[in-house]
């Protein structure tokens, strides 16, 4: 989610510079001043589908803790058992012992990583989806309202902004009735 933030911070200090170019060059009364900011971060993070994103990620987390926890366990009672044993085993059970273990490390490792690979696709699958919809609502509200500019507030781009420009919770108010009216239409 990082990356989506930094390549929008380009675009959005590019549009700010043109709208400062263009604006010094076009009077003062021509010119829609009407600025917000939203809080991406926080508006995914409190919406009723962001807290559901959250949930199932949460839920698939925990599924796949339990699975690499179980695998721990298998290991270190592989361990233990060699260990307890080491001492009367002959050199080639030691060494097949040994490479069992290591086998184990390794099929743990392997889990591990595709674990942690199913869970940042799947996150970037929900909130991706979530991010859309927001940017489609930010875009309604920018057209109906007049706003000559909608930033994102991100650490490092906006600095300083006025609460009374801070539009976050009008578009988590707005995604959470888009989602619903859309799940009405579908279930009739």
């Amino acid at each position: 989610m990082k990356k989506i933030w930094e390549r929008n911070c380009f675009a959005i200090l590019s549009g700010l510079v043109l709208l400062l170019f263009f604006g010094a060059n076009v009077s003062r009364a021509e010119v829609a001043t009407k600025i917000a900011y939203v809080d991406l971060f926080k508006a995914i993070n409190e919406s009723e589908a962001g807290l559901k994103a959250k949930n199932t990620l949460d839920d698939l987390i925990k599924s796949k803790q339990t699975t690499l926890d179980k695998k721990v366990k298998e290991i270190e009672k592989l361990k233990s058992e060699f260990e307890k044993q080491a001492s009367v085993l002959s050199e080639d059970v030691k060494k097949k012992k040994l490479e069992e273990v290591e086998s184990l490390q390794r099929d743990y490792q392997r889990l591990l990583q595709d674990s942690q690979t199913e869970v940042k696709k799947k996150e970037a699958e929900l909130t991706g989806s979530i991010l859309r919809e927001m940017r489609e609502i930010i875009n309604k509200i920018a057209e109906e309202e007049g706003y000559a500019l909608i930033l994102e507030k991100a650490e490092g781009v906006v600095l300083y902004g006025s609460k009374n420009i801070d539009i976050t919770d009008k578009v988590i108010k707005k995604h959470n009735e888009t989602r619903k009216s859309g799940e009405k239409k579908t279930k009739k």
